[in-house]
């Protein structure tokens, strides 16, 4: 039954606070009319005996405390979702900004999703090409895995979630991206649009764009529309679904003010301390079903504050996610794109997504060699920091020479190159043959019989 409640106790930033609710529950939806025109809305987000707070997506500005009209409607929020989202533009409630009409829906499902039984969840296989030997080779992408990309201000990562989503909308005809972007600027966002229209992937990918001018509320919702649209996509038309987020700071700013307005205790750095549970509902959104076809893998994008790797927002995340891609700003300065650190990335499903049956039957091995050998390489560029160049010992040059190639060829690459993973072990077999094969100790004979092919 819906109830209609004249008059607001409190009106606080985007939040009002209604007194004498009966028969209300957590997260529902509500309608705030102002007048005959101006119908907005919000949903419940505490409830205290029969106080109820409330916060307003389209913002407090203008409400009376004495004649605005509140009806609750009995339900959680949903959006309508189908497979037309595909190829279309929604702000980060769900609705169409591109001017082609509304979305005629197949479901109208809760926006906060249905727990998932963890039985019935598939363990992640399969890899996902991105196009990027760095990441392809050293830090491979599992169907149905979260990765997230840690970043810093001013870096490359938005190019670099351009790419990701051009090159993989086009590695399967049942494949289809998700793109959310929260708390980004206006030309920010028309980038990623033109983008995706002049490559023409725009056909494979759902854009949800919340712009920094919005209200906050609405960056809150913006990754859970999109993670609703992206499981429907993916377990009611069987499609694998890569959702890419950015940028996951701005929500974690986003929740951080709505606590500040309902007067919660901060935790660490002043975000809530719910933070990481919060976060969780969203990442641990990704995965794949038993017998179902279809899945839904994740890769956020966060920006580290003052590149910090233990601020709160990457801290919680590396505990959620299953690994991470880190770029460097060192490697970002020398003009090398991506700017991949691969020492300090990893992705922990790695393993069980390559091989012979998956990728080459030399892809474990060979990562491994060059992880072993580039860390070398680090550890030779330190010393001829302290020494010099020229008092390093032969193979200390030698190695040296290869980190540099490394970097260049292997981890750099220009923004319009896809390469296909033979690719790309290929060219790390043609780096390691730099070095001589007694350092190659990571390599069993046969593979070394097969591929290893030194320099004359």
């Amino acid at each position: 039954m819906n109830i209609e409640y004249i008059g607001l106790k409190e009106i606080n930033g985007p939040l009002i606070v209604l007194d004498g609710i009966r028969e209300s529950c957590y997260e529902e939806l509500v309608e705030i009319h102002c007048n005959e025109n101006d119908i907005r809305t919000g949903r419940v987000i505490t409830i205290e005996g029969d106080r109820a707070v409330i916060q307003v997506f389209e913002g407090t500005s203008g409400l009376s405390l004495s004649n605005t009209r509140t009806r609750l409607t009995g339900r959680p929020m949903s959006i309508n979702v189908s497979k037309d989202m595909l190829g279309r533009v929604f702000n980060g409630t769900g609705k169409a900004t591109d001017r082609l009409g509304e979305i005629y829906p197949e479901a109208q499902p809760d926006i906060n999703g249905s727990p998932l039984n963890p039985v019935m969840r598939e363990y992640p296989r399969d890899y996902i090409a991105t196009g990027f030997s760095s990441i392809d080779g050293l830090i491979t992408l599992i169907r149905g895995q979260k990765l997230p990309i840690f970043s810093g201000a001013g870096m490359s990562h938005n190019q670099l979630a351009v790419q990701i989503a051009r090159q993989a909308a086009t590695m399967s005809k049942s494949y289809g991206i998700v793109f959310a972007a929260m708390g980004v600027k206006s030309d920010v966002a028309e980038y990623f649009k033109q983008s995706f229209e002049e490559s023409g992937a725009l056909s494979h990918v759902a854009m949800f764009i919340n712009l920094a001018n919005d209200p906050i509320i609405e960056r809150i919702l913006t990754p859970r529309c999109a993670l609703t649209a992206a499981e429907h996509l993916a377990f009611a038309h069987g499609m694998d679904i890569l959702v890419i987020m950015t940028d996951m700071t701005s929500y974690a700013e986003a929740l951080r003010e709505l606590s500040s307005s309902k007067g919660e205790i901060p935790g660490r750095k002043g975000y809530p301390g719910y933070m990481y549970s919060d976060l969780a509902s969203l990442y641990e959104r990704a995965g794949r079903i038993k017998g179902r076809p279809g899945s839904v893998t994740q890769i956020p994008i966060l920006t580290m504050p003052n590149d910090d790797i233990t601020h709160p927002i990457p801290d919680l995340t590396g505990y959620i996610t299953e690994g991470q891609i880190v770029l460097d700003r060192g490697l970002e300065q020398k003009g090398i794109y991506p700017p991949v650190s691969v020492l300090m990335s990893l992705s922990r499903l790695m393993k069980d997504g390559i091989g012979e049956k998956y990728t080459r039957d030399d892809h474990a091995a060979l990562a491994g060699q060059l992880y072993a050998s580039y860390a070398k390489a680090q550890e030779a560029r330190a010393l001829a920091g302290v020494i010099g160049e020229t008092d390093l010992s032969p193979i200390d040059k030698l190695y040296l020479a290869f980190g540099r190639q490394f970097e260049r060829q292997f981890i750099g690459q220009s923004k319009t190159d896809s390469r296909t993973i033979e690719q790309s072990l290929d060219l790390g077999w043609e780096l390691l043959s730099m070095l001589p094969i007694e350092e190659l100790d990571r390599l069993d004979k046969k593979l070394l019989d097969n591929y290893y092919n030194p320099h004359i």
